[in-house]
């Protein structure tokens, strides 16, 4: 099948990519020049493993393709995947200015039957926005086509988008057309065939589906940071505490790992924008102000745990910062919580030694002329000169290091784990202090 998709960030470009992959025709549309042309040139400007791999040879294959045309995008496929960005606006609500363009874009160029898909995390109601954007384009053209619109929100994982994108959970699909559902069955047929992941339902519902999967999912991770909290200052091990409540079936062990905050493109912004869309709607939205306000407060918990370490004089002390990303296995640092403890040591005078093996292009992106912030082309060359270590990613290559050199590198042998990568006893054994979350010995009780 003939499918357009546009956008070629994360969400766009994985699903592109998958969809050529398994013999479908896609042509990715985008606005941005330099961009489409290293997508031409087979550079891909985000990490995700094994996209390249996917990208190369669906481009090679001839099933693959770019443009900035917007014309000829919408002429080539009947499929019009939306994947643009929703960005948060200042009030929290999703920026729907780059959905409604591509809306209004293919009003303007369609010549026969399309079904809009909007693959984007867009609030309640966006897809009646779009159909009215569509339909006033046609009308202007003075054209009666026939189209619809579809919600198909996408629910990959930054590190481990494309196989969540073969391997799918779930595939939610929101339409009241008998005609559009029949062609997305065709579509994700490869993905589908050893058991039924289609859920098909109302338009809205499916674009609620999104938001609250990431909120449930935002909400358990401040829980668990919570208790961490309140585990630190009674003394109790929130390791031993996760493992208690994730053996019960009803919890389960998935995202109840304490840690210095959660951030991406996703949860920080899909909290905010649904939290506004219940405001909009006349309802207080108590539980996601919450969880918006416990994150917030996590991401500082690294920078008052240093502080305090240094009684709160922290003018001209070097931490060593091993994790940039948001996550493992990704360039991403959006809402990272690396960014909101190096910041914070940056108004208080310290400087910075930071290594990531993926995102050290991004942070010079994001901080150039940062005079507090030397990057490292090793873990090992972080630690050189530094005051103490700081952990803000878990990473694997950070699991197993060399404790000895770490304790013999710090000129004060204190390691602050955002991630709750080691065991206390451990570090201990290698004369290291150890202050984690939530794990009770050696942390102090007061932030």
């Amino acid at each position: 099948m003939k499918i357009t998709i546009f956008g070629t960030g994360y969400v766009g470009l994985v699903t592109g990519a998958c969809l050529a992959d398994v013999g479908h025709h896609v042509l990715c549309m985008d606005v941005d020049q330099v961009k489409i042309d290293k997508l031409k040139n087979g550079q891909i400007p985000i990490y995700e493993p094994g996209l390249e791999t996917i990208v190369k040879h669906t481009v090679e294959a001839g099933r693959l393709a770019f443009t900035t045309d917007t014309e000829e995008a919408v002429r080539h496929g009947t499929l019009q995947f939306i994947a643009v960005g929703t960005p948060p606006d200042e009030d929290g609500s999703a920026d729907l200015q780059y959905v409604t363009a591509v809306a209004r874009a293919i009003g303007q160029h369609m010549a026969d039957y399309k079904v809009v898909v909007d693959k984007s995390t867009v609030p309640v109601g966006t897809g009646d926005r779009v159909r009215a954007a569509v339909r006033a384009e046609l009308d202007r053209r003075g054209l009666e086509l026939d189209f619809d619109v579809v919600s198909n929100p996408e629910f990959l994982k930054e590190g481990a988008a494309i196989n969540d994108f073969m391997k799918p959970d779930r595939i939610i699909v929101g339409t009241d057309s008998d005609r559009a559902a029949e062609l997305l069955r065709e579509v994700y047929y490869p993905f589908n065939r050893n058991h039924d992941r289609m859920i098909f339902m109302d338009l809205r519902s499916a674009e609620l589906t999104k938001y609250a999967a990431n909120s449930m999912l935002a909400t358990k991770i401040s829980f668990m940071n919570e208790i961490a909290n309140l585990a630190e200052r009674l003394g109790a091990d929130i390791e031993a505490v996760r493992r208690g409540i994730g053996s019960d079936p009803r919890i389960g062990y998935h995202f109840i790992y304490p840690g210095c905050g959660y951030g991406g493109s996703c949860f920080p912004k899909d909290v905010q924008a649904l939290a506004r869309t219940a405001s909009d709607c006349g309802y207080e939205a108590r539980l996601l102000n919450a969880v918006e306000s416990v994150n917030y407060a996590q991401k500082h918990v690294l920078f008052d745990k240093i502080s305090h370490y240094f009684g709160g004089e922290l003018n001209g002390k070097v931490v060593a910062l091993w994790g940039l990303a948001f996550k493992p296995n990704t360039d991403d640092m959006r809402e990272a919580s690396s960014r909101t403890l190096m910041e914070d040591l940056w108004k208080a005078g310290a400087t910075v030694q930071a290594f990531d093996p993926e995102a050290m292009e991004e942070t010079q992106r994001l901080y150039p002329d940062q005079a507090g912030l030397t990057l490292c082309g090793t873990k090992e060359q972080a630690l050189k000169g530094a005051d103490v270590l700081a952990i803000c990613t878990e990473w694997k290559e950070f699991r197993s290091p060399d404790f000895q050199s770490i304790a013999a590198a710090l000129q004060e042998p204190v390691v602050f784990d955002g991630r709750n990568l080691y065991e206390p006893e451990m570090l201990e054994r290698y004369g290291l202090i150890y202050y984690a979350i939530g794990r009770g010995r050696n942390q102090f009780h007061a932030v």
